[in-house]
């Protein structure tokens, strides 16, 4: 039990070296004093509470919030001195907000559990004692040997060690993991692939030493010791040895596996990453204004102190006849009594912060992130995906936006590829009708029944066939699926069977398809061989080796032995890659041609191949036999032996492939441009091809000034050619620049010169950073995010590569592609297409930040009209800390009687349609910079707040100041009577000023506002006209009817409020008429909020009567007096222009 505490605490962890060793089936050594290693056991924990430490751990985690730990403060204060007001009216709210808090919490950590329990509660097989024995998940211990069936998930990351193929291989997919649903091959080793049944494995004694456990998902080294017949033989192991947890076994009857990474050490778990907490700008203005409230809590308390003593000095209102001291008052000490009276002040004031405003902002966060996922306009219909939240801490933050670096390959594009071209020999040929030919033959002039290929194009098209990984699936019955022949159905292109190739990248799928269609089929692999068929006629190859691609080498290779006998290695890759290892073939020619491809927008590859003598050959089997079975730096060990492999190439060619843009990306980043957001692209691809598709989607226009940071090798030359780029910049009077850098030049440049780079991209209207390796990526996320300005960066991404930078932006963008599912797992938005960006950020985010900001503003401005009344009440008492309201008052002021109004305008508030705010992008300018939480906008309600809150006041003294009889039988009213008018002012009031905000009014909407002050006046009612048992004072008794019953209390309310809300109503009407914001004059457009009238979604100007009429078949006609196009003088910016994003009607129909 101390030993499991210790671990819990982090002082013994369960294992100390840098490799685990696991004896298979847990068969210890039996001589000498062996000890086991510790492992975790097999459940899986995702929850963060238990049910003994819920209660603690969630009070100090809320108590962390300095608003809460604030009030508790407080609360202890009320506690311990003679304070004016209970404690139950700063406890009663406190305890509101902490309880739903930690209900919220709670109940999502319940989920949790419950996940939890389901998965580790599965039911298993393990053999054990000779037989197969069912249990549960969270019981597999590591050694054990687990059988897992087809479709089943694996349970635990296990090492293969057979399957019910003689060949000791199974398929698997990991979309789980990583979204990939291409079928993946795993292997076992051959002294452990014979062990297919229980008996066998029994008998099997079997060492596994591998790494202790690795976050990365495709990365294992290990090696099996097999002790067969008294002699010890070592394999090694490598990730296609490894199934991990959550990947699905598929096309494979069952297979046994050992476990070697149990519960929280799996790579799966491993890969719960806890992403570090992002805060919006809203969030940081908020706690900005707490303090500024904090110090003017402590000053009015101060203050009143200071004042209540100046006051005292007079000996007849130190001890008046009528509250004489006590022996003991007079003997206190005076720094105790002026702390004393300092924190009776701080009591009184204390609810100038406001505590429910935290809880009120997470339940709208909360509750407005389901309008995303309910948006049918972000619905990808063709994969049925729909937008999803992962964290809704960041809506405000999408309509701040200033920078949004995005990827190009499945982000902008498809990621679905086309053959379109290719290079061999140094000649160029095209695909027509199945057939390759020459560039520039016409279909015509091509003999259909000439179909034979020359001895270079039959060499290429067979290393494009080859050089991959796709693996094949049939449509078949389970029964053909054991240990027959794995090309049994190789001969079958026909419709019974038919064929489907899964690739891991959409490239090779696409070369493979291509070759296929040419002639030269790849029709399967069972793992030791390779078959394809070249115009029907079968080949069999010896697979002999896999050399995996790995982004620094950017290429990828195989060995084989061909049917004469002969070894040859064919590769293919960048060609950067490939071109510089070469020795012959037409390198300059296919270099040339690679880079008219890449003019296209085309993706390339080289292929080369490499013949193999028998010295050589055994050399680089030697090396590569010696560097996989390494336990300690295999990795480099690996790389020196495929430099050595791979050299002295021949090049055979260079293949082309088309990946087509996404719909309507053009209009989106022009929608983005438009409204004031700078849109850089971040690529792997090379610098032509980036260029190419940075044209053709609109990033760069034709008619912009291109400037080039390339191939930098130095650090004087890049600060030379940056220079350079600033004068040219200067110098050129062209309205837009733009920027193309490559990884090399740009890591110069982030070196020692960022101060000059950053300037240079500044004035850049688009930026385009090619060749980046990931961590690139997030490090120009990172040092635009840190720069003076503090702009918002949003990163947008598909793949595993974009992970680091969607984690380093502000607001981080998974897009659900063909790439996998890490950047949508590891992002706080997930869309299916990027054309979904422009309403996700110029509505919704427009639509959240207007919302928050007014919420939070609101918030403080009832709260200072709340809390001032009483610190000038305190003028007319002596500062004797007599509170102006009463204790109920002081509790339910935020928690019911203003709290449902502004929670529900955060909700659903718009203040300009949505149809407007896509097709005029400009109006997100409007809010940029966090405009609307300005201090000057903070300031102006902070105001308000106290000019009310005088007007509340002084004004109900005009009323009864002056001992004035205001009752029909000539009764005055009391303290309580004017506490209750002024508390009854300031509700209607700062409710109908909430309504004066309001532009966008539903049931909802009307519901709470005139309810919250019929709930008030019921309340009231039922409040002060019962005696209540349990109330030690009946101070309110009658008090509330009786102020009912005066008509010139009455007469007072109304003229009250109407002087505090008609200077507010004067000072809108004039400035929506004198100096109109882009979004007030849109208002008029929008028919309000809600109207079915539209601004043209495609022109702008007069005269556009088509555009128009078919506008209003759409929309219906518009409300008279409201104009469909903008007259000159309503112009927003001069820049803007028709932008089509998202709207039914396409820019060519205008």
């Amino acid at each position: 039990m101390l030993r499991w505490i210790r671990q819990q605490l982090g002082f013994d962890p369960p294992h100390q070296s840098d490799t685990r060793t696991v004896y298979v089936a847990n068969r210890f050594p039996q001589h000498g004093h062996y000890i086991p290693q510790r492992f975790a056991d097999n459940r899986i924990i995702s929850s963060k509470y238990t049910i003994w430490n819920f209660v603690p751990k969630n009070l100090f985690e809320q108590f962390r919030r300095i608003a809460n730990f604030y009030f508790i403060i407080i609360f202890l204060v009320q506690l311990m001195i003679d304070t004016p007001t209970s404690p139950v009216t700063s406890g009663l709210p406190l305890f509101f907000v902490i309880t739903v808090t930690a209900i919220k919490q709670g109940y999502e950590d319940w989920l949790r559990h419950k996940a939890d329990n389901e998965v580790n509660g599965a039911p298993v097989f393990v053999v054990r004692s000779g037989s197969l024995v069912q249990t549960r998940s969270k019981n597999i211990r590591v050694g054990d040997i687990v059988r897992v069936a087809k479709d089943e998930t694996f349970p635990a990351d296990l090492v293969l060690l057979s399957s019910d193929r003689s060949d000791g291989t199974c398929h698997i997919t990991t979309a789980s993991l990583d979204g990939e649903t291409n079928l993946k091959t795993h292997f076992s080793v051959a002294e452990t692939s014979v062990c297919q049944s229980v008996s066998r494995l029994e008998s099997l004694q079997a060492v596994v030493e591998c790494q202790q456990p690795d976050p990365d998902l495709y990365r294992f080294v290990g090696r099996i010791t097999v002790t067969h017949q008294g002699e010890e033989i070592v394999r090694p192991l490598g990730p296609e040895s490894l199934l991990l947890r959550g990947a699905r076994l598929k096309n494979t009857k069952e297979i046994f596996g050992v476990a070697v990474y149990t519960g929280m050490e799996s790579k799966m778990a491993l890969n719960y990453k806890c992403k570090s907490q992002k805060r919006s700008a809203v969030e940081k203005s908020m706690n900005t204004f707490l303090i500024i409230y904090l110090c003017i809590l402590l000053f009015e308390a101060v203050l009143s102190t200071i004042l209540k003593y100046a006051w005292q000095a007079e000996n007849q209102w130190d001890e008046p006849f009528y509250n004489q001291k006590t022996e003991q008052e007079r003997n206190s000490s005076p720094i105790l009594k002026f702390i004393s009276d300092f924190l009776a002040f701080l009591v009184l004031y204390n609810y100038i912060i406001p505590i429910s405003l935290y809880v009120t902002v997470e339940m709208q966060k909360f509750l407005g992130s389901f309008f995303i996922g309910w948006d049918l306009d972000l619905y990808h219909e063709e994969s049925g995906q729909k937008a999803q939240v992962n964290t809704s801490d960041l809506n405000e933050e999408l309509g701040q936006v200033e920078y949004v670096f995005t990827d190009k390959t499945g982000t902008l594009t498809e990621n679905e590829m086309y053959f379109r071209e290719c290079s061999i020999n140094g000649i160029k040929y095209q695909e027509l009708n199945g057939k390759l030919v020459p560039e520039g033959m016409m279909d015509e002039s091509v003999d259909s029944s000439n179909a034979t290929l020359s001895g270079e194009e039959l060499l290429f098209l067979k290393a494009v066939s080859l050089c991959h990984t796709v693996q094949i699936s049939y449509e078949q019955p389970d029964s053909l699926g054991g240990a027959g022949d794995p090309f049994s159905h190789a001969n079958g292109f026909s419709h019974a069977n038919p064929m489907e190739y899964y690739a891991s990248s959409p490239d090779e799928k696409a070369l493979v398809e291509a070759t296929k269609r040419m002639g030269v089929a790849f029709t399967g692999s069972n793992g030791e061989t390779m078959e394809i068929k070249t115009f029907g006629k079968s080949e069999k190859y010896k697979l002999l080796h896999v050399l995996e691609f790995d982004a620094n080498r950017r290429r990828m290779s195989v060995i084989l032995e061909s049917p004469s006998g002969g070894k040859v290695l064919f590769t293919k890759g960048a060609e950067s890659a490939i071109l510089p290892f070469s020795t012959s073939g037409e390198i300059e020619k296919t270099r040339l041609h690679v880079d008219e491809f890449a003019l296209k927008g085309l993706r390339t590859l080289v292929v080369a191949c490499r013949f193999f003598s028998v010295e050589t050959y055994s050399e680089a089997e030697r090396r590569l036999g010696a560097a996989r079975t390494a336990l300690q730096q295999r990795d480099e060990r690996l790389q020196e032996a495929f430099a050595f492999i791979e050299r002295d190439l021949q090049v055979l060619g260079a293949t082309a492939v088309e990946d087509r843009l996404q719909d309507k990306v053009q209009e989106t980043i022009e929608a983005l441009r438009l409204a004031g957001i700078k849109v850089w692209v971040l690529t792997g691809d090379k610098h032509e091809t980036a260029v190419s598709v940075s044209l053709s989607c609109g990033h760069f226009h034709r008619t912009m000034n291109i400037l080039e940071l390339l191939q930098q090798r130095t650090d004087n030359e890049c600060a030379e050619q940056l220079r350079l780029l600033a004068r040219r910049m200067k110098e050129d009077h062209v309205i837009q620049h733009g920027l193309v850098v490559d990884g090399a030049s740009l890591s110069l440049a982030l070196r020692q010169h960022e101060k000059l780079f950053m300037d240079v991209c500044r004035n850049c209207s688009a930026v385009l950073c090619c060749r980046m390796a990931p961590l690139q990526k997030a490090k120009v996320v990172h040092l635009f995010k840190t720069s003076p300005e503090r702009p918002i960066t949003l990163a947008i991404g598909d793949g595993a590569n974009d992970v680091s930078m969607i984690q380093e932006a502000h607001v981080g963008i998974g897009i659900m592609g063909k790439e996998g599912r890490q950047a949508v797992r590891n992002s706080d938005y997930a869309i299916a297409r990027f054309r979904f960006l422009s309403k996700l950020l110029l509505v919704h985010g427009h639509f959240y930040y207007i919302r928050i900001a007014h919420l939070v503003q609101y918030f403080f401005y009832k709260n200072v009209c709340f809390i001032t009344p009483q610190f000038l009440y305190q003028f007319f008492c002596l500062f004797s800390q007599q509170t102006l309201y009463d204790g109920a008052y002081l509790t339910l002021y935020n928690i019911f009687f203003t709290s449902l109004p502004i929670l529900v305008y955060s909700l659903f508030e718009q203040l300009v349609h949505p149809h407007v705010l896509q097709t005029k992008p400009a109006l997100y300018r409007d809010i940029s910079r966090n405009s609307l939480l300005s201090f000057r906008t903070f300031l102006y309600w902070t105001l308000l707040g106290f000019c009310h809150a005088f007007i509340f006041f002084f004004g109900s003294y005009a009323l009864i100041g002056e001992d004035t009889s205001l009752m029909g039988n000539g009764q005055m009213f009391g303290n309580w009577t004017f506490g209750t008018l002024v508390y009854t002012v300031m509700v209607i009031t700062v409710t109908l000023q909430l309504a004066l905000e309001t532009h966008y009014w539903t049931w909802m909407n009307h519901f709470v506002t005139w309810g919250s002050i019929a709930f008030y006046f019921i309340f009231s009612l039922f409040y002060g006209g019962i005696i209540w048992p349990f109330v030690q004072t009946q101070d309110m008794y009658f008090v509330f009817v009786q102020l009912l019953s005066s008509g010139s209390a009455w007469f007072t309310i109304i003229i009250i409020i109407v002087t505090c809300l008609f200077p507010d109503m004067l000072k809108k009407v004039l400035y929506r008429h004198l100096h109109p914001t882009g979004t007030q004059k849109s208002q008029v457009l929008g028919g309000g909020g809600g109207g079915g009238c539209v601004e043209s979604l495609c022109c702008y100007q007069h005269g556009q009567s088509g555009c128009a009429r078919l506008l209003e078949r759409v929309t219906g006609p518009c409300p008279a007096g409201v104009t469909q196009s903008w007259s000159d003088a309503e112009n927003f910016y001069s820049s803007d222009r028709s932008v089509l994003t998202l709207s039914p009607i396409e820019a060519s129909h205008c």
